[in-house]
């Protein structure tokens, strides 16, 4: 039995990837997390073999939870599932140690086919993500500098979440907020926050 912790702040998603689990010979679903802190405080990480992660989990975002698993439950693999494109975010979590990224867009049976790969060890890399491996960061894509928490804070604010916003969804201060813009804009050469929205779209960073 590959016994698999579900982290998605939709209930929707949590159940429902759950049910098919649970209906699924040899998958089961050992626990749920709606938020970051849900995940890495859960007792049920003791008894899981596999994470399904979300990249917009509350409470820190994907790659801090991400980086948090690596660090306390190295054996435990990670697949990132996100509604993220995979030729934008899935070399990074790779990079930063997930054992699998999917997009939502795939289909279940391939989501649990990598959930069974990464369970033997193994990583799994759908065609786009294995592309973007290979090829490394194309060259003008300025966002590749970024580090994973200045990425999250761009995604957010392109989303529409203001300063306040985002530093009690990732618990930070709004002054650290505020650093991160300014280090965005410095990086990618920009001077408005009105172009960070812009810049986020034009290259696909937010769906």
């Amino acid at each position: 039995m590959i016994r698999v912790f579900i982290a998605d702040d939709h209930s929707v998603v949590r159940e429902g990837l759950a049910r098919i689990l649970s209906a699924v010979a040899g998958l089961g679903c050992s626990g749920q997390a709606a938020d970051v802190h849900g995940l890495l405080s859960s007792p049920a990480l003791d008894q899981t073999d596999v994470v399904v992660l979300d990249v917009s989990l509350p409470g820190g975002g994907g790659a801090e939870a991400l980086r948090c698993l690596r660090r306390d439950r190295p054996d435990i693999p990670v697949v990132v599932h996100s509604m993220y494109p995979e030729e934008q975010y899935g070399a990074r979590f790779i990079r930063a140690g997930a054992a699998a990224y999917l997009s939502k867009d795939r289909s279940t049976s391939e989501l649990l086919d990598a959930i069974r790969r990464v369970h033997q060890g193994r990583r799994y890399l759908t065609d786009l993500v294995a592309d973007a491996l290979a090829t490394g960061p194309v060259a003008g894509e300025a966002h590749d500098v970024l580090s994973a928490r200045e990425l999250q804070v761009l995604q957010l604010h392109a989303e529409g979440r203001q300063t306040n916003d985002i530093a009690r969804e990732l618990f930070i201060s709004a002054s650290t907020v505020s650093t991160h813009f300014r280090n965005i804009k410095d990086k990618l050469g920009l001077q408005t926050t009105a172009e960070l929205v812009q810049y986020a779209f034009r290259h696909k960073l937010v769906v």
